[in-house]
């Protein structure tokens, strides 16, 4: 199960990425839109060293191999802007991809670089207000023709939907805004995160 940290700075919030990780938690995404390099480098040297391979960076990627962090994000509009060459030369180097789309067509169209790839939105956004999709994504994934990316849902992933998301035919989720907009993230993790994903 995968995490997306809230966009702005939260309270508690290193305290609550520790305690996430150790009740379970694979990977956490570090998606800061507004950091300086500085002000990401500062909020990593905040995080536990013993994590720091659970990272993946959504910004400011020239800091990842100074923490020991092998993962990093690509959005939609940085994927379309860089070529093939530079995505085979993060592989060769050991750095793990993910990226994001928005249709499947787009995510068939992925090229094998990709480790996996979220979709969304699946439902309507918790964190986002009236942000939601203008197709059935679970009839669209119907037409998934690109499986050596895993399929990964966002966008209003909750508890009480997981199961049926997983049931569709995506390969995992992430949670954003049922984790960060919840008065207790690490009870609402531990909730999600009990779920039969087996299907």
């Amino acid at each position: 199960m995968i995490v997306i940290t809230n966009p702005i700075p939260i309270p508690n919030e290193i305290d609550t990425i520790h305690s996430l990780f150790e009740n379970g938690l694979e990977l956490l995404h570090i998606r800061k839109p507004d950091f300086s390099a500085a002000e990401m480098k500062a909020f990593l040297f905040e995080i536990k060293l013993e994590f720091m391979q659970q990272l993946v960076l959504h910004s400011h990627h020239q800091l990842a191999p100074a923490f020991g962090i092998n993962r990093i994000h690509l959005t939609q509009n940085i994927r379309n802007e860089i070529g093939p060459e530079t995505l085979y030369l993060y592989n060769e180097k050991g750095v793990r991809l993910s990226t994001s789309t928005h249709s499947i067509e787009s995510f068939n169209d992925l090229r094998i670089f990709f480790e996996y790839s979220f979709l969304s939105p699946v439902f309507p956004s918790i964190s986002k207000i009236n942000y939601s999709s203008d197709t059935d994504l679970f009839e669209t994934i119907k037409s998934r023709t690109n499986f050596s990316t895993q399929l990964i849902a966002l966008g209003g992933i909750s508890s009480e939907n997981i199961g049926e998301t997983i049931e569709a035919g995506f390969d995992d989720v992430a949670l954003l805004g049922s984790i960060w907009n919840s008065n207790n993230p690490l009870e609402n993790f531990k909730l999600c995160n009990k779920i039969d994903l087996t299907y």
